[in-house]
């Protein structure tokens, strides 16, 4: 017979993902889960030693995250993006399928600098203002759109630092980011050239093969020529003749500088969120000096509840873990995940597509990751079957828009351009790409950890 306690923790479970994914008026994600999480400890479901547990997990993926989220809006602030989307369009000398590849290799080095939310948040608008900026018509910027989106949140798979989920899930199942690395890499990228790929053999008809062609010039021209009206990269004749090209270089290094070191630190055990906090102060630092822009805006836009988001639904999977869940998917799946390494990948892999695909990826990857804690494997097949969970949770996860936090922002800001693209259009798109990119992505993932350890 189910206990009470077990019924009040799914309760609380499918509420606030019903309400994460709703969004009721707009409410944050943070208020939900902050609400799910004080029932569970009030009731004592989360003891205080969990709690304290879960602080010591999640409080330095979430600093890391927050201070590339920091650095990002510095970027943003000094128009970085904007004329990274600009000279994207003029690099494209008239060529819509051009066009298409560089908002693809945008959209991923944004994630891979960056973080997919961040990435996500940023360059749809920027992407939206370019393409009306070219006269494209609604159904000419969705293939553009998608692959867009699709390609920013898959792009967090690769390296490890550019998800919240991804951050945490590492110190559960005790792999350093540079190993991850090491076996991810090469794995996920196929799944995101795949994707990639994919959608442009899909939408090649749609993709306009001429668009008009885009000079430096002819975007200061258009705004001096019209005086007053609205311009849709709000770019203005002095700010784009006073770029502040030192800035620019310093910037772009700091941000290269403070990747490179979360790998280079790894190995001396310093922990992510340190030289991520040395580059957001390094950036607000050196833009207030320069351009005398003091921090209030950062304070406004960092969106700091992350550290609330992320510490109460982890409270809210370790009331499941608690609860006994994590045992069931142990007994359902361990013994076939233990079996060898082709289960492991693939099982788990496929359990967080659907798992990611049903109430998001990021409480799925954490149930995922606790779970293979449970096990009993190996430490390579633990690493692997992880590995496996975050293909799933990064990649299988795009299936639907309510698989990552990433897709549902995207569909709010598309309606917010008034860009009607409903959840049918949307997966009708997905069911012919991601089960492809999916599975070649697990496969490669076998055969190059297969490889790279024998």
């Amino acid at each position: 017979m189910v206990s009470l306690t077990t019924v009040v923790i799914y309760m609380v479970f499918v509420a606030v993902t019903v309400l994460i994914i709703w969004r009721p008026f707009g409410i944050n994600e943070s208020i939900p889960t902050s609400i799910g999480a004080l029932i569970l400890i009030s009731l004592g479901i989360v003891s205080l030693s969990d709690v304290y547990h879960i602080g010591t997990i999640v409080s330095g993926a979430s600093i890391t995250i927050l201070s590339t989220i920091v650095m990002s809006i510095v970027m943003e602030s000094i128009g970085i993006f904007r004329w990274a989307a600009v000279n994207l369009a003029i690099r494209a000398k008239g060529s819509g399928r051009a066009l298409f590849w560089y908002i693809n290799i945008l959209c991923f080095l944004m994630t891979m600098f960056f973080n997919n939310d961040g990435s996500i948040l940023i360059t749809t608008p920027i992407i939206i203002q370019t393409l009306t900026i070219l006269n494209l018509k609604t159904r000419q910027k969705i293939p553009y759109l998608i692959s867009g989106a699709l390609v920013a949140t898959g792009a967090s798979a690769p390296i490890g630092v550019s998800n919240l989920a991804n951050l945490i899930a590492l110190k559960t199942v005790g792999l350093d980011l540079n190993t991850y690395t090491a076996m991810m890499f090469v794995p996920a990228m196929i799944g995101i050239i795949t994707i990639s790929y994919l959608l442009f053999v899909y939408f090649k008809r749609e993709i306009p093969v001429r668009i008009m062609v885009l000079h430096p010039k002819s975007i200061i021209d258009l705004v001096h020529n019209e005086p007053g009206t609205y311009h849709p990269l709000k770019v203005n004749p002095s700010e784009a003749r006073s770029i502040d090209w030192g800035l620019f270089r310093i910037c772009v290094f700091i941000v290269i500088l403070i990747r490179c070191s979360f790998f280079l630190l790894t190995p001396l055990g310093i922990p992510t969120e340190w030289p991520a906090i040395v580059g957001a102060i390094l950036l607000i630092a050196i833009r207030w000096k320069r351009k005398g822009m003091g921090p209030k805006d950062i304070l406004l836009k960092t969106p700091w509840h992350i550290l609330i988001f992320a510490f109460s639904i982890y409270v809210i999977i370790y009331g499941l873990h608690n609860s006994g869940l994590t045992q069931f998917i142990v007994g359902w799946i361990g013994e076939t995940v233990a079996k060898n390494h082709f289960n492991a990948i693939f099982g788990m892999g496929i359990l967080l597509t659907v798992m990611s695909n049903l109430c998001n990826n990021l409480p799925s990857v954490m149930i995922g990751s606790l779970s293979l804690q449970s096990m009993g494997l190996d430490t390579f097949t633990l690493h692997t079957a992880y590995l496996g969970n975050v293909i799933g949770a990064d990649i299988g996860s795009l299936l639907l828009p309510m698989g990552t936090l990433a897709s549902l922002i995207w569909m709010h800001i598309l309606k917010r351009h008034n860009i009607n693209l409903t959840w049918a259009k949307y997966i009708k798109v997905t069911i012919l790409v991601v089960p492809i990119a999916l599975f070649l992505s697990l496969l490669s993932l076998y055969v190059w950890t297969a490889w790279l350890f024998k």
